[in-house]
């Protein structure tokens, strides 16, 4: 089984055979560099969301990726204007890197996978939406919860449904799983947004310079134009 094929199909075991690779600690220090705050429990489990995070941290951890590797912190106010229209302050974000871009252009290759054939390929097949998209469906214990964070090369967004309380939740996973409880509302939500016409819906995902993918199984992965076959090597999914 390949990786682009486990995230797609949402394949648990091989979260667990990277986890069991490279460590709790080694995810955490990436989580911690992509925005994640909350307390992260160095369990091997953590590969399978064992910790509780919020969609203000998911949303723009998720957005690194098209944003080639930089993480911005989210702001809730851009501008403050008086009744007149008279700008009276404006806010900026905070930027770092925190993945090199070779790494966030592979995570949107891999991604683009969950919607063009995988968990979330309603998106295409019911929703018609256009142009490059990636994300990841996601459900809790019990389908208690069902999430989706997804994005374009121009917008990202997050969803997710649930209850304070976990003991209210679907019983079968056909209902209760992120594909069926969260997607829905991301597909409707992101139709509207492509459709205002200020979102480029034909934008895709670039490239970085003289870097080529290779995902067949068996083969290099990565391919350095004129340089020939460059293996990927580990430290460049967590550097």
């Amino acid at each position: 089984m390949t990786l682009k094929w486990g995230l797609m199909k949402s394949s648990n075991n091989i979260s667990a055979y990277l986890m069991k690779q490279f460590g709790p600690a080694a995810m955490i220090e990436m989580m911690r560099r992509m925005g994640i705050s909350s307390y992260l429990p160095e369990v091997y489990s953590l590969c399978v969301g064992s910790c509780d995070l919020s969609l203000y941290e998911l949303v723009p951890a998720y957005n690194t990726f098209p944003s080639k590797g930089v993480y911005s912190k989210p702001i809730f106010v851009s501008s403050i204007e008086d009744n007149m229209g008279n700008v009276l302050s404006t806010f900026t974000t905070s930027r770092r890197e925190a993945i090199s871009e070779h790494s966030a252009y592979l995570m949107e290759n891999l991604m683009s996978g969950v919607v063009n054939s995988g968990t979330a390929i309603r998106l295409r097949a019911y929703y018609n939406l256009p142009g490059d998209i990636a994300g990841k469906t996601g459900t809790n214990n019990d389908q208690a919860d069902g999430w989706f964070v997804g994005y374009t090369p121009t917008i990202t967004a997050g969803v997710w449904v649930g209850a304070e309380d976990r003991q209210v939740h679907f019983k079968t996973l056909q209902m209760g799983g992120g594909s069926n409880m969260a997607l829905p509302i991301w597909g409707i939500f992101m139709k509207k947004c492509l459709a205002d016409g200020t979102l480029n819906s034909n934008a895709g995902f670039v490239a970085p310079p003289n870097f080529e993918l290779n995902l067949d199984c068996g083969e290099d992965i990565v391919q350095s134009a004129g340089a020939g076959n460059v293996p990927v090597e580990e430290d460049d999914f967590f550097n």
